[in-house]
Formats: structure tokens, C-alpha cells, sequence
């Protein structure tokens, strides 16, 4: 039987409180905030950052700290929004600056994938990316997410408006590579 929470370098491990700690410098870097969120980008304390994903539980909501080499915190992935009945739910991921072009992404990607199709039994994953992240945009198209539409002139960075793309996957477009 397959490990859908652990890959070659990236494993998917529950959130702890002290992972806070690494998330709250994450949040130092203002281009990280405003890849990841469409709030104001503010960086959150560690007690703040605890707050907000300890309230994050199944069966609606699944956080994992993403873990690398060395237990090394990369950033954070989860499935949240799930709606059981229909087969549904959102993916999220976030690594922090010094993870990015490493092909971390890529691999908590394909276990966040992995484990909502395999292991919550979903039949549709979205994900959303603001139309100014080209790296994330390649990334989820070549992973097999379809773009479904947007959400026009959804954010506002450096007084110019920019879209919400949507993306979705089906189960049976799921693969792995």
C-alpha cells in the first residue's frame, strides 16, 4: 500500500505549534504574502498563526506542515473547504522563499493531490492562483489542473488589478509523475 503522506523528499505531517515559529519569518517576505493570500499582506505573529490553523480541522479542513530533508519546515499544504457529501474541496500550498525552484512544490503538490483523491475519496480538487504568479500557474497546468474561469480584477497590488484564476481537477485526470 502506498504512503500517501510521504514522498521522496517531502512529507506531509500534521501542523504542530511550534511550526508557527518557521511560518511567522515566512511571512516576513511581503512577495511570499501576496503570492499566498488576497488579504492586505501583513505578516501574522506566531500566536496568530497558531490561532488561525489550530481552528483548521477535519473533516472540513486538513493543514500539513510540509516537511523536507532533515525534518526541514518548507512551508504549509492543505485540503480545506471540503464538502463530504459532494466530493469536494480546495488545495493549498505555500513554501517559504528559500524552497522555491527546488521542485519542493511540485512533490507536496502531488501528495496533497494524492491523498485528497486516495485517501479522502474526493472526485474534485480546485485551487486558485492570481494571474501575476506565473511559476505557480505552470506548475499547477503541468500537474493536470484544468482553468475553469476567473474572478476578474478579484486583487489589488501595487494599485493595479489583477485576476483570480480558477483550476480544477478531477479525480480521473489525477496522475502522478
Amino acid at each position: 500500500m502506498r504512503d500517501h503522506l510521504r514522498g521522496p523528499r517531502v512529507s506531509l505531517e500534521p501542523f504542530r505549534p511550534e511550526d508557527a515559529e518557521v511560518l511567522a519569518v515566512f511571512e516576513q517576505d511581503g512577495e511570499f504574502l501576496r503570492l499566498y493570500d488576497a488579504e492586505v499582506a501583513r505578516a501574522h505573529t506566531a500566536d496568530e498563526i497558531r490561532s488561525l490553523l489550530q481552528g483548521r480541522t477535519p473533516p472540513r479542513d486538513f493543514v500539513f506542515s510540509l516537511h523536507g530533508p532533515d525534518h526541514t519546515l518548507l512551508g504549509l499544504g492543505g485540503i480545506d473547504g471540503i464538502l463530504p457529501f459532494q466530493g469536494v474541496g480546495d488545495l493549498s500550498v505555500a513554501l517559504g522563499r528559500p524552497y522555491w525552484g527546488q521542485g519542493y512544490g511540485r512533490e507536496a503538490l502531488t501528495l496533497l493531490l494524492r491523498f485528497a483523491f486516495m485517501e479522502l475519496n474526493l472526485r474534485r480538487v480546485g485551487i486558485t492562483v492570481f494571474d501575476y504568479n506565473p511559476r505557480a500557474i505552470r506548475l499547477y497546468e503541468r500537474a493536470g489542473f484544468v482553468r475553469e474561469g476567473a474572478r476578474r480584477a478579484y486583487v489589488v497590488r501595487d494599485g493595479k488589478a489583477h485576476d483570480m484564476l480558477l483550476y480544477g481537477m478531477l479525480r480521473e485526470e489525477f496522475r502522478e509523475s
